[in-house]
C-alpha cells in the first residue's frame, strides 16, 4: 500500500500543479504469475489468489487489507490519502 499511495500522492501533486493526468492504472488488480521471474509468490494485486508457485492451490481469491484501502482513496476522491 506504501507504493501505491506514493504514487497516489504524486499524482495528486502533479494535478495540483496544472497536469492534466488522465488516467492512473495499478499494475494488477488481483496477483498474477510475475512475467520477469514466473513466479506466483510476488504479489501485486489488491485480491490474493490462493496459488503458489507451481499454480498449485485452490485458486479462490480473497480481498486483501489493500482492496479497502483503494476503494476508500477512490471513494474520496483522494482525501483519504492524507488521512
Amino acid at each position: 500500500m506504501d507504493y501505491y499511495k506514493e504514487c497516489l500522492m504524486s499524482l495528486n501533486d502533479a494535478l495540483k500543479e496544472g497536469i492534466d493526468v488522465k488516467a492512473f492504472c495499478a499494475w494488477s488488480p488481483i496477483d498474477l504469475v510475475s512475467s520477469g521471474s514466473g513466479e506466483m509468490s510476488k504479489r501485486y494485486g489488491f485480491i490474493y489468489v490462493d496459488l503458489d508457485d507451481h499454480l498449485q492451490g485452490s485458486g479462490k481469491r480473497y480481498k486483501k487489507d489493500s482492496f479497502n484501502w483503494y476503494k476508500e482513496v477512490i471513494r474520496t476522491h483522494g482525501d483519504s490519502l492524507t488521512d
